[in-house]
């Protein structure tokens, strides 16, 4: 992608798990160079990361993005999975004076759609070949993010929104059931996050280990949830037909993704496309793909025709946040 000039991006996606940083040219926003990832909990502040850095690559940045995962207002921000306050002025004195932009790190998703290849997306429902409109973003990862994208006519202007913390919606009896039990956790609030995360994820199948229906945890699973994230065990387990509890985790688990993938859509009026991103959707593609995703996406009583004119792809690329950074600052 190239916008007639050349400088040099200091581009970073900080999540509460792992940050990565890479430098971009303006003239490529999709190939990182010198990429690293540090533990975001083993780092004091995005500051340290930063220098150790620079260090590590000495360069002159011209100017600098960051995709943080927490609130971000008047340029800085308190991050949700993290004791770190970042603050894009601090940054910029660190940085020689060089701008600095920080972005919600699912507005940074939503950026980097822009500069992504077909082969970067799967598609799970083609929609509208015409579509145009609105665009939206939901990920499940280390917590649950959202972002919507402003279509001008011409454009699309993305914007962070924290819609991941707004309340859990039960449908049915079983998820009543879950609200319950969640509330009783969390008895001030219980939102979203909640269960479409990965430690949302662990939250679902002890609920439903608790209900005993669908069997007991066997040893082998107690074995692994010991050796390995018990979210990944669990969901190794159920891909694999293995535990029909954690088959039944999956299933209630993929079943409010997609119900809440259709609130995004029609609070944004998506009709241009809504996106899967975050680390679980790749993970569990082939449990996207078996319908009880869309099944819940469609289910909205008198707007289901709406919601199936709208294109649903997950992203497959996992540095999408950090080429939306750079894009963002190369096309400031």
């Amino acid at each position: 992608m190239d916008f007639g000039f050349k400088t040099v991006i200091l581009a970073g996606d900080i999540g509460g798990t792992k940050t990565n940083l890479a430098f971009f040219t303006s003239k490529d926003c999709y190939t990182p160079r010198n990429l690293k990832t540090y533990s975001s909990k083993e780092n004091s502040s995005l500051e340290a990361i930063v220098t150790d850095y620079l260090k590590k690559f000495p360069e002159k940045v011209d100017r600098a993005c960051f995709g943080i995962a927490g609130p971000v207002i008047g340029n800085r921000c308190e991050a949700t999975n993290l004791p770190w306050v970042v603050d894009g002025k601090a940054l910029s004195r660190k940085l020689k004076r060089a701008p600095v932009w920080l972005l919600n790190d699912l507005e940074s998703n939503a950026w980097g759609v822009a500069v992504l290849k077909k082969t970067d997306f799967h598609v799970l429902h083609d929609g509208d070949a015409k579509a145009k409109g609105n665009r939206a973003v939901i990920a499940a990862g280390t917590g649950l993010g959202e972002a919507m994208m402003f279509f001008d006519g011409e454009t699309h202007h993305a914007f962070g929104i924290e819609g991941g913390h707004a309340d859990l919606a039960p449908r049915n009896d079983l998820e009543i059931e879950l609200f319950k039990f969640l509330l009783a956790k969390w008895p001030q609030h219980v939102s979203c996050e909640r269960v479409l995360s990965g430690p949302g994820f662990k939250n679902v199948y002890d609920f439903l280990k608790s209900t005993g229906r669908f069997g007991t945890e066997p040893a082998w699973l107690t074995e692994e949830m010991q050796k390995m994230d018990p979210s990944a065990a669990i969901t190794k387990a159920g891909l694999a037909g293995k535990s029909d509890l954690c088959a039944k985790t999956l299933d209630l688990f993929v079943s409010v993704y997609g119900a809440e993938a259709g609130n995004l859509a029609l609070k944004a009026m998506a009709t241009g496309g809504l996106y899967i991103g975050g680390g679980i959707g790749p993970k569990i593609i082939d449990k996207l793909k078996d319908g009880t995703f869309m099944q819940a996406f469609f289910a909205k009583g008198r707007f289901q025709n709406l919601l199936k004119k709208i294109p649903v792809k997950v992203i497959l690329n996992d540095k999408t946040a950090l080429l939306g950074a750079a894009y963002y600052a190369a096309t400031r």
